[in-house]
């Protein structure tokens, strides 16, 4: 009997690679003896037809396991759509770099193999939940896995932050934006602005200036049991993004609250996976010694 009964199959990425994966994989859960659900965008994007198509609300109250085929994006959309429904994640590496991608797309199934027979690990990621406050009201309210920020969007000027942590003044910011990460997001964008890299079992968040004005502006980590508070002093154009996407635009006076999510997200990891192995290997460490 596989370890997971009924697996979900998620690859929106419209390329012949995924097409394909998609269907060896799915044949192959088959024939193991699992049940086999196809999120629905994504059977409608690759034109699967041969297994049942589910939304992501019946994909977290049936699922066992979700194979997301594709990169990063793909396992942060997957994590974000399944936030509290406790199904765990693993990612075919289908994009480029993949930090949250254990699986290289040429061993898909020896690992799936692995997976299945029970050699496996399972971790926890923590989320990030943020809310927009606008005039009192509640404008927004959201989840992440890799990072919320703040930035000056189009306009060529530096932005005016306040930031608050656990209710305590802590500075005021001129800079491009800021980023709030978790610890799985500091391989993300605040990795590209000089962020710390965290490994994903410390309690904590990153918060990285992006092109601050005042250059002792650095990088600190905090716990991840704290409230941090961004008001927007001067913002003419600012802009709000989760895990990347554009979620809205801020206005002066703005208050955007981050804090720990309820909810965590799991990640199921083939035999073998290190994560410093991973970092050595994505970030090419070592190489010519």
């Amino acid at each position: 009997m596989p370890a997971f009964k009924t697996v979900a199959l998620i690859g929106r990425h419209p390329s012949a690679g995924v097409t394909t994966a998609l269907a060896a994989l799915g044949e192959y859960l088959r024939k193991r003896g699992c049940a086999v659900l196809v999120e629905c965008e994504t059977a409608a994007t690759h034109g699967v037809s041969a297994f049942p198509a589910a939304d992501y609300a019946e994909i977290g109250a049936r699922a066992d396991l979700v194979v997301v085929q594709g990169g990063d994006g793909s396992m942060l959309s997957a994590a974000r759509n399944l936030a509290g429904r406790d199904v765990p994640l693993v990612g075919v590496n289908q994009g480029r770099l993949g930090f949250m991608t254990d699986i290289a797309s040429s061993k898909m199934i020896d690992v799936m193999a692995e997976i299945l027979a029970g050699r496996h690990a399972i971790e926890e990621r923590t989320m990030l939940s943020a809310e927009v406050r606008r005039e009192g009201r509640v404008v927004l309210d959201t989840l992440a896995l890799n990072d919320a920020v703040v930035n000056k969007g189009s306009v060529g000027r530096l932005i005016e932050l306040v930031v608050n942590i656990d209710s305590e003044f802590v500075y005021d910011l001129r800079a491009d934006g800021l980023i709030v990460a978790t610890p799985t997001g500091s391989t993300a964008y605040a990795l590209s602005s000089d962020g710390p890299i965290v490994q994903p079992s410390v309690p904590g968040f990153a918060l990285v200036p992006i092109s601050p004005h005042t250059l002792s502006n650095r990088p600190i980590m905090i716990s991840d049991r704290s409230t941090i508070e961004i008001s927007l002093k001067r913002a003419d154009d600012a802009r709000l993004h989760f895990d990347g996407q554009m979620q809205c635009d801020l206005r002066e006076g703005d208050r955007v609250a981050i804090r720990r999510a309820p909810h965590t997200i799991k990640f199921v990891h083939p035999p073998g996976y290190s994560y410093f192995a991973m970092l050595r290997e994505k970030l090419h460490w070592s190489e010519g010694f």
